[in-house]
């Protein structure tokens, strides 16, 4: 195929001896994250540090190989995981939504073995919604009202993904990465090779809230119970959001048994 280059990034890479599918594909350093082998094959990412005219900039560099997944248009042989992955952050992209940066996609077949590159942009000086510093006891909620705006903040953006009917289908606190900024919060989305459009919207909204709420740990009921008001934007819950939040609570307590 031909590979994707966003354009603000293709002389980037070249004067910093990237510039195609060969070069980074043996570009030696060591993984951000062990390759995982599975699926057939092996998936591994690296963090690269790179040079431009103001410094340094920093970019993740994904690349595996024969790592296959079935779909419904492709249920025999397969595609990269990576490729349903470019799909997703392209149709995000299009809607103008919170989430990395795309940089580059391509894939190849080299002696039989199918093999792809991901590449988007570090997230720099965003944090881990699962980081500790979040908590009560750490050191980036300044007081009740700006953790307040922080869920508030987070809310707003799982809605806005909701809206567009599209469900990130394994939404950890790791998956959410946030910004301080000021008095207020900036939040990108992550991972989205498991990204769903759902035909029926409140499909999305169940899955992703109660995936949220079941994974949050750390999370006092209060911060729950807030996070879930600001989302549907009640501060009294109508009955209909009384039962969805029954529903979330039900189903997190049935897992909690097993």
């Amino acid at each position: 195929m031909k590979d994707y280059w966003n354009k603000n990034w293709q002389h980037i890479f070249a004067t910093n001896n990237l510039a195609n599918f060969n070069a980074i594909w043996d570009l030696e350093t060591e993984w951000f994250e062990e390759p995982n082998k599975r699926r057939g094959g092996w998936s591994g990412v690296v963090k690269v540090d790179l040079d431009i005219a103001e410094g340094k900039t920093c970019v993740f560099i994904k690349r595996q190989e024969n790592h296959i997944t079935k779909t419904l248009f492709h249920p025999v042989r397969g595609m990269p995981t990576f490729e349903r992955e470019f799909n997703n952050i392209l149709r995000m992209q299009k809607r103008n939504l919170p989430i990395m940066e795309l940089v580059y996609f391509s894939k190849r077949v080299i002696n039989g073995n199918l093999q792809s590159i991901l590449i988007t942009k570090a997230l720099t000086d965003y944090i881990p919604l699962e980081s500790e510093r979040f908590l009560s006891s750490g050191d980036l909620v300044k007081n009740t009202a700006h953790k307040d705006k922080l869920l508030t903040s987070v809310a707003d953006t799982l809605r806005l993904i909701h809206q567009h009917h599209y469900q990130h289908n394994c939404l950890y606190l790791k998956h959410l990465f946030v910004k301080p900024d000021g008095d207020n919060w900036d939040i990108k989305i992550i991972d989205l090779e498991k990204l769903k459009w759902r035909f029926f919207k409140q499909d999305a909204v169940f899955r992703d809230l109660y995936t949220l709420h079941r994974h949050a740990q750390g999370w006092s009921v209060k911060d729950h119970v807030k996070l879930f008001k600001a989302y549907v934007q009640e501060s009294k819950l109508s009955d209909k959001s009384k039962k969805l939040w029954r529903d979330i609570e039900s189903k997190v307590l049935s897992k909690q048994d097993k």
